[in-house]
């Protein structure tokens, strides 16, 4: 077995027996649904119809389960700082390029599967929920399924994004913190701000706004930035967490 495979299943090992880690994962397929199924509930149509982004709206649930993908990512190598176990990791495996790719690989392959779990359960949620008037969810309908894998796909990029912060700071709670900060306190801040064109630009670069914009079907245009884009924004944001925390990891002792 290669390098990078000893590294792929030392890390599966480690997941399932890290406290917390099955909880976390299993809590993105409950929490993210049961969310979307509450948002969906509480929507109501009136009389002259309704104006909702049925897939956005069964979709709700992502915004929550995001959070506990980065706390998943966070404990996925912060965890290992914290007890000093990554001497020993990096020890058995001194190629620190693969111990990061062999984290990142078992980490993005799990929030994915979760991911996509959750996802579907929220449509199936929507689609059996939504009020009458509201056209039915279908995956057969284009917009819709590139809502659904563009919010499984978020939920991924989110893991990474939360794993290179963690890489850098080397402590779980603080890049949970930074990351969280990044993902609800930034639309706080762009709406603060009374300029329009400056919140437009904000929402243009900001990880959850953007991002998450992938999910719409109706009314792109009023979008402040397309939905793929919007998810290559945080492709961006995701792939500069890991470059900076990779730089640092080769850098600095364990």
């Amino acid at each position: 077995m290669n390098t990078l495979g000893r590294g792929l299943h030392a890390e599966w090992t480690k997941v399932f027996t890290q406290p917390g880690a099955g909880g976390l994962l299993l809590a993105v397929v409950i929490v993210t649904p049961a969310l979307s199924m509450v948002a969906v509930s509480a929507a109501g149509c009136p009389p002259e119809g309704c104006d909702v982004d049925p897939a956005k709206l069964s979709l709700t649930g992502v915004a929550l389960g995001q959070a506990i993908v980065a706390v998943l990512a966070a404990l996925m190598i912060g965890g290992e700082y914290g007890t000093g176990m990554i001497r020993t990791t990096l020890t058995a495996m001194p190629r620190r390029t693969s111990v990061l790719a062999a984290k990142a690989a078992v980490l993005t392959a799990l929030v994915t599967a979760s991911a996509a779990v959750a996802v579907a359960a929220s449509l199936v949620a929507g689609r059996l929920l939504l009020p009458s008037g509201v056209p039915p969810l279908s995956l057969g309908d284009g917009a819709v399924l590139r809502a659904a894998v563009g919010s499984v796909l978020y939920l991924a990029l989110i893991a990474l994004l939360a794993f290179g912060v963690t890489t850098a700071v080397r402590d779980s709670a603080t890049a949970a913190g930074i990351v969280l900060g990044l993902l609800y306190l930034f639309p706080l801040i762009t709406q603060a701000v009374s300029d329009e064109d400056w919140q437009r630009r904000l929402r243009q670069i900001g990880p959850m706004d953007a991002g998450l914009a992938v999910q719409a079907t109706t009314d792109l245009q009023h979008l402040p930035i397309g939905p793929w884009k919007g998810l290559g924004v945080l492709a961006l944001w995701a792939g500069a967490a890991l470059l900076a925390g990779g730089l640092l990891f080769h850098r600095r002792d364990a």
